[in-house]
């Protein structure tokens, strides 16, 4: 039974105080004292805007959260998966070679059984009502959940989606720059509500950004969130009159940007001013921009994209995400004693 959507991100903290501030005061989330999901060895708190569900929770007693947060310090610990029917999706995925984490149990008119995917990453299979969307904020929904992995799992990562959940391989790509690289494959489910972008380090290199994130986090993981908005340049805006940091764009990117997407001209100076990054496909424009690290330890934040009929993600902003991060990584590294 193949899921049609993203029900929820989980993440895992030792500081939920400081993490639900960041995602309502800064990103603009309503915050929500009962989880509809409660977990015995965690505390959580609900925050919700525009088709986004996000869940913060912290170990209050040894457990599977305790044991992430012992590892990874703080991240994305399940990307959850709406399904018609948990327990058909649950026994299905098992079957095609899933690990099974948690049979599925029921929470008034939800149902959750939970299966392992890359890493310490699970995937929690939901069937509950349809809800509203959250009115709070200028975001709308997960565009993709991007995954840092070791080398040599991205083929049987890539692999495990397409087996167990039916996902399409739609786009990779190899980038290098410099003495580093990285490989990456975009995994996406056919009705096109879930998307995966997975990155992996090329060995035969230098080490690099997809390096330090796997040495900060402590292995596979979420690198990023991706959420959607309509109007990337007010949202910026926004966010940023609540203390939001963005990373800058790299040097020069601008002074190019109007040979590669001559439809954006008129636009350069509020783009250059705001750092938003522009790209174009067959289809259409992508805007991106990404946030300075949420956690201390610089391994996991989030991206904002636009899409303007755009279907794929921007081979020249891969390239930029990739220069703007390394430029954080080598002035964090530059400032410390």
């Amino acid at each position: 039974m193949t899921p049609h959507g993203i029900d929820h991100l989980e993440l895992f903290t030792g500081e939920p105080a400081r993490l639900t501030a960041y995602l309502r005061d800064g990103l603009g989330f309503a915050e929500h004292a009962d989880v509809p999901f409660p977990a015995e060895d965690r505390t959580s708190v609900l925050l919700t805007q525009g088709q986004i569900e996000l869940v913060v929770s912290a170990p209050r007693q040894p457990g599977r959260a305790a044991a992430f947060v012992a590892r990874h310090g703080e991240g994305v610990a399940d990307v959850a998966l709406r399904v018609a029917d948990a327990a058909a999706a649950f026994d299905s995925a098992v079957a095609r070679g899933a690990r099974p984490v948690r049979e599925p149990i029921t929470f008034g008119q939800t149902v959750i059984g939970v299966v392992g995917g890359p890493g310490d990453i699970v995937h929690s299979l939901v069937e509950r009502p349809g809800r509203e969307p959250s009115k709070a904020g200028p975001l709308r929904l997960v565009d993709h959940v991007a995954m840092c992995l070791p080398a040599g799992m991205l083929a049987p990562s890539t692999r495990f989606y397409r087996d167990v959940f039916g996902f399409d391989t739609i786009f990779e790509e190899k980038i290098e720059i410099g003495d580093q690289g990285m490989d990456s494959k975009v995994v996406q489910s056919p009705s096109g509500g879930i998307t995966f972008t997975l990155i992996e380090p090329d060995i035969a290199r230098a080490p690099g950004q997809i390096d330090a994130f796997l040495d900060r986090h402590g292995g596979a993981g979420v690198q990023h969130v991706a959420l959607m908005t309509e109007d990337i340049v007010s949202s910026v805006a926004e966010l940023e009159a609540r203390d939001v940091e963005f990373l800058t764009a790299p040097l020069r990117y601008y002074d190019t940007l109007a040979a590669r997407v001559t439809t954006m001209t008129d636009r350069i100076q509020v783009l250059r001013e705001r750092n938003v990054l522009v790209d174009r496909d067959h289809w259409g424009v992508l805007l991106q921009i990404f946030t300075k690290p949420v956690h201390p330890s610089g391994a996991f934040f989030f991206e904002l994209i636009e899409r303007r009929q755009a279907r794929t993600f921007g081979s020249g902003n891969v390239r930029a995400l990739y220069e703007a991060v390394e430029q954080e990584r080598r002035a964090s590294l530059a400032a410390s004693p």
